[in-house]
């Protein structure tokens, strides 16, 4: 079978906006794949708001740049990371502010919908948006105009707005913890993004892809996989995803001692499956029993195996945290909060620093 070919995306939002590798293309090989692609197509000349569901990992930031770059708005991608700031800065973020508008405001400055103006507004994590501030995006969206902190001067924007979430918003609007009004508002074209072992034959060609780079950056260019680590690289799970499989990938390129990666450079952590649906290992099954008995007040399997691993794995590095995330494939932001959710830390969020040029993007944990 043909490869489909791996698609750049122009890095966009901002002149100090510089993606991830892992936000440089996007693989349609797998059929699931394609039929996002013929969605996401159909989707992004309309002006309709897209909210992208999909796991930590998966790329929603990339397809939400797909869905900008396939339309016909001419103004930049913006991508901010609700997630990453304090309520005392999201207003401030979004909204901009005039000067004296609170201590330290010693002049105005652009919130990130001005400054998307004529682009797309890529609002990740939507789902920890502060209530308050719910309600203040759901008139921007409906009014399409924002007030600045200290000022009351409306000021027109066009804006397309993308948001993702990696919870379920059915579920957060029954709990009370998101609008119902603005669920509606934003789930105009809801995408639901499949995680990466849903997708098998997307994982070669990605793994190739960062294989290209991180051996291009390290000076090994006739590096390659083993068909040995390929068939292990199939048979993963990739609770991290598309985040893990980047990390599991520049790890191996650091550690291959010839010019073809083996089985043992890849670092695998988690249970590996074979793609008819059985297990590879005879007990992997009775794991998953003995995991969905003991964690039995959990609301799905899938958060009851999630929970496991990530307190095994916090367990095994001594619960430091970054070498946690570093295993898991996950931001540290990411593995806080779900150790916060576990009880095994405080539940705080660390202010994320302001950007000093408007437009400049937000990185996401897409």
């Amino acid at each position: 079978m043909q490869q489909a070919p791996l698609l750049t995306l122009t890095p966009t939002g901002g002149r100090n906006a510089s993606p991830s590798i892992r936000a440089t293309a996007f693989v349609f090989e797998d059929p699931r794949s394609r039929l996002l692609r013929r969605e996401l197509e159909q989707l992004a000349p309309s002006e309709a708001s897209v909210v992208i569901i999909g796991e930590t990992g998966t790329g929603k930031e990339l397809v939400a740049r797909y869905v900008h770059e396939q339309s016909k708005r001419v103004g930049p991608f913006i991508a901010v990371n609700c997630g990453a700031l304090t309520e005392t800065l999201v207003e401030a973020e979004l909204f901009g502010y005039e000067k004296g508008a609170f201590t330290g405001a010693i002049q105005s400055q652009l919130g990130w919908f001005e400054s998307a103006n004529g682009g797309t507004l890529f609002l990740d994590e939507i789902g920890d948006l502060p209530l308050h501030l719910q309600v203040k995006l759901l008139r921007v969206l409906q009014e399409r105009e924002v007030v600045r902190l200290g000022s009351r001067r409306s000021i027109p924007v066009n804006v397309r707005v993308i948001a993702a979430t990696n919870v379920d918003l059915d579920a957060a609007v029954a709990a009370g913890r998101f609008r119902e009004d603005l669920f509606f508002r934003l789930n105009v074209a809801p995408v639901h993004l499949p995680a990466l072992r849903e997708r098998p034959g997307d994982i070669l060609p990605l793994a190739n892809h960062f294989l290209g780079t991180y051996s291009q950056r390290l000076e090994r260019a006739k590096l390659k996989l083993s068909p040995a680590a390929e068939r292990q690289l199939l048979q993963y799970v990739f609770p991290g995803n598309i985040r893990e499989l980047e990390n599991i990938v520049h790890y191996a390129v650091l550690v291959a001692r010839g010019d073809a990666i083996a089985p043992e450079d890849l670092r695998l952590t988690a249970p590996r499956l074979d793609r008819s649906g059985a297990s590879e290992d005879a007990t992997l099954e009775e794991q998953v029993r003995a995991l969905t008995a003991r964690h039995s007040g959990t609301a799905s399997l899938f958060e009851r195996v999630t929970d496991s691993l990530v307190l095994s794995v916090f367990e095994a590095n001594d619960r430091n945290q970054v070498r946690t995330a570093a295993v898991l494939g996950v931001s540290r932001n990411t593995l806080r909060t779900h150790l916060a959710r576990l009880g095994l830390i405080d539940s705080r969020r660390a202010a994320a620093p302001k950007a000093s040029v408007a437009g400049t993007a937000v990185a996401t944990n897409s």
